[in-house]
């Protein structure tokens, strides 16, 4: 009997893939999304329906008895999807309950986490393995460029026919605890969402498990954590390998390194394979691009894929969408950039790429939510204080928020005067076309406006608006 899942906010970065992938390999699909109901992203829900997928008004009106009701733990008893499930008897699963089951009974996984580079490295991963004709299925946060056809718009899902199953896994609701590696890569560790305590026991949880981890020896919270996990005597138990752009102990590394606007070279080192190196030159700027490559390599080959295939993959690895994404550069010499940076780290590495060259930043950075602003006030006013140069201008609209209850004590209004204090250009809006009017209007040829933020699809159409104005 086929099964039958209703996914409660199907449109989500999380879920919509994972929706994907079910119903790929044969399940029945249907949902519903708030975001639709508000008229919001129609392009999106309007693609799903074209893929086959059933959508309803989030009102319970599509469960119907032997429907398996996958919904977010957050999401409380009184939404009518899940009041509705409760009084069919309709079986509940959270979304990290169903992908780690996916995700663990296949015969070979990887399991990409870290605090940044996640959507990045797991894309690098897929689209190697897919190059190399292993078919896998990768579950992603994000759209994955390569994989993007008319037909496959939102192609943050790829439904492999192979024994290769490659996800990111999130640490920040400490699901992560749920997965079982064959390969488990770790970018790095830094305050996110939870305690530096607890993401260290998450960490090493997720690496003991595996057959195998794969670590950047360069991060101070990776580089212990492979310390501790190679130990000494009967403790040297685990399988650890690393990647870096400098430590000599490092099995993979990269030198050579030359930057470029919207690309960047390097040559990429393998210690295992007769000390080959390769010349590797990707689509997307940054260094912290180079360490994700680096990642990806160091994993694939732990699944027998040469170290010479995977560098010569990379290179026609297309990138991810909202990550650098280059919108385009106006008539007027404006160019735009949308891109997810949406926590300290991933700021800091955008902001320092973009710094590697030439002109002004206008930085619209909108945040996904009170929470994170309350939780990493400090942290967010030193990445742009120390981020911004002296002639670029940051802009913020207040969180985003959709309802529901929350603490709105720490607003973004309390950020920009934080920053301002600290003697940075910094503005603050109620909304988001407001910002958009300011961005136009302080617009000079030869600025960069960088729109950053998360879990808001609309991001991208507030850019394109953006840049079509400028």
């Amino acid at each position: 009997m086929t099964k039958s899942y209703f996914f409660c906010g199907i449109g989500g970065s999380g879920m919509l893939p994972l929706a994907m992938i079910l119903k790929g390999q044969g399940a029945e699909v249907s949902g519903s999304d708030r975001a639709r109901d508000q008229g919001r992203s129609t392009e999106k829900f309007a693609y799903l329906e074209s893929q086959g997928f059933k959508l309803y008004p989030q009102d319970g009106s599509g469960l119907k008895p032997g429907m398996t009701l996958v919904a977010s733990a957050a999401i409380e008893d009184t939404v009518p999807d899940v009041a509705a499930a409760l009084k069919l008897g309709c079986e509940r699963l959270g979304r990290a309950e169903l992908l780690s089951s996916l995700f663990n009974a296949s015969p070979k996984s990887i399991g990409v986490a870290g605090t940044s580079g996640k959507s990045t490295t797991t894309g690098m991963i897929g689209w190697i393995l897919q190059d190399g004709g292993l078919s896998p299925t990768v579950m992603n946060g994000a759209v994955m460029k390569n994989f993007a056809t008319p037909e496959a718009l939102f192609a943050s899902a790829l439904v492999g026919k192979g024994d290769i199953f490659v996800s990111e896994v999130d640490e920040s609701d400490g699901s992560i605890a749920r997965y079982n590696p064959t390969v488990a890569l770790i970018n790095n560790i830094a305050l996110d969402h939870k305690t530096m305590d607890e993401l260290r026991e998450l960490f090493e949880g997720f690496a003991r498990r595996s057959e195998v981890a794969v670590l950047n020896d360069e991060n101070e919270e990776t580089k212990r954590l492979n310390l501790k996990l190679l130990g000494s005597g009967e403790e040297a138990e685990q399988n650890v390998i690393s990647f870096s752009l400098e430590d000599g102990m490092s099995e993979f590394t990269a030198s050579d390194i030359e930057p470029g606007p919207t690309r960047i070279s390097f040559r990429a080192h393998s210690s295992e394979d007769e000390h080959r190196s390769a010349l590797v030159t990707l689509k997307m700027p940054g260094v912290h691009n180079v360490y994700n490559a680096l990642a990806a390599i160091a994993a694939v080959t732990r699944l027998g894929v040469s170290f010479v295939q995977a560098c010569a993959s990379l290179e026609k690895f297309e990138g991810i969408k909202r990550r650098f994404d280059i919108v385009g550069t106006s008539a007027q010499g404006v160019t735009v950039i949308d891109d997810f940076g949406h926590n300290p780290d991933k700021i800091s590495a955008t902001l320092r790429t973009l710094h590697d060259f030439p002109g002004r930043l206008l930085v619209m950075f909108q945040p996904h939510g009170f929470g994170p602003l309350n939780k990493m006030r400090k942290e967010f006013v030193e990445t742009f204080v120390n981020g911004l140069a002296d002639e670029d201008v940051l802009i913020m609209p207040q969180p985003v928020y959709f309802g529901g209850t929350v603490d709105r004590s720490v607003t973004s209004t309390d950020l920009i005067g934080d920053i301002r204090a600290a003697g940075k250009t910094a503005e603050v809006f109620e909304t988001r076309p407001e910002c958009g009017d300011r961005l136009v209007e302080l617009a000079q040829p030869g600025d960069r406006i960088i729109v950053m933020g998360a879990r808001d699809d609309t991001l991208s159409e507030f850019a394109a608006d953006v840049l079509s104005r400028v």
